[in-house]
């Protein structure tokens, strides 16, 4: 099989769900364990084709991250074009090397820098736990909160002032709007080429829609047009940027872990854990993986 501008063959393609242990749940994405010799365009046009919101592709690492089979170079893909880090595809790629190697320490040199992963059996289930980049969150001013509610088609109304706008940073900037009820989170009908245009313009991977449930229970929803996908269904660098979004705003006392559900109102339920530690600014996202028949 091949695929568009001269790429050769299409690579061994493992794919994967993260963060649910039902194939039809979670947030697919493409793992090539093996990209030697790929150059951007060829993996650009393998992820087009694989047209997951991110594929993952591992070569050798650089000198001294690890021991060989537990270290590996990572760079991610969407359909349109390279993103810094990828969570879920970070724990697809996890436990699919588990599945190989067995469970254990593994680390990613990724392009915003070293991402350890953990992956744990428990119970019969691979679990994979990543630990992120140092986190930054930053205020937001007025006119950008205006022009991205205004692509959302959110009345300004319909935030909770009790979790004001902020982009957040645990290996991609996401900026984080609260949904004061559940329903409003329900209903997402965008302006899909205005949102992407105002989310690149501010260098944004995702806008992280969420609506507190209870004090550690979230529910959230990313839309992603910048890689030419209306919604991630599940999405662990959201996840990790918005736990450092908790922890600066102080909407928790860490140490704690952060439930978040993402996916349910696309039929792709997925549950991402977010782990906040009191001597450790870094965040963990801790989730599952199942193979796609």
């Amino acid at each position: 099989m091949t695929i568009q501008n001269d790429v050769p063959a299409l690579p061994d393609v493992l794919r994967y769900t993260a963060f649910s242990a039902d194939p039809a749940g979670g947030n697919p994405a493409g793992v090539v364990v093996d990209a030697a010799g790929l150059d951007d365009a060829a993996q650009l046009a393998i992820a087009a084709e694989v047209g997951y919101s991110e594929t993952a592709f591992l070569t050798a690492p650089p000198e001294g991250l690890g021991e060989p089979g537990r270290a590996f170079t990572v760079r991610y893909f969407s359909p349109l074009a390279e993103v810094p880090f990828c969570g879920h595809a970070t724990v697809a790629t996890a436990v699919a090397l588990a599945e190989r190697s067995g469970p254990g320490a593994y680390a990613f040199a990724t392009p915003v820098g070293t991402v350890p992963v953990e992956v744990r059996e428990i119970d019969g289930v691979l679990r994979a736990t990543l630990t992120s980049v140092a986190p930054q969150v930053e205020e937001v001013a007025e006119p950008e909160v205006t022009e991205a509610l205004a692509a959302l088609d959110w009345p300004a109304a319909d935030l909770d002032p009790a979790l004001p706008p902020r982009i957040s940073f645990a290996g991609a900037r996401h900026l984080v709007l609260a949904a004061a009820t559940r329903e409003r989170l329900a209903r997402l009908d965008y302006d899909f080429d205005r949102l992407a245009a105002f989310m690149r313009k501010h260098d944004l991977t995702t806008v992280q829609l969420v609506w507190r449930e209870s004090e550690t229970v979230f529910h959230v929803r990313d839309p992603f047009p910048v890689g030419g996908v209306v919604e991630d269904p599940a999405t662990g660098a959201a996840a990790a940027a918005f736990g450092a979004y908790a922890r600066e705003l102080g909407l928790v006392t860490a140490p704690v872990t952060l439930t978040l559900h993402q996916g349910h109102d696309l039929g792709r339920p997925g549950l991402l854990e977010v782990g906040l530690s009191a001597d450790d600014p870094r965040v963990t996202v801790t989730g599952t993986a199942t193979r796609i028949p």
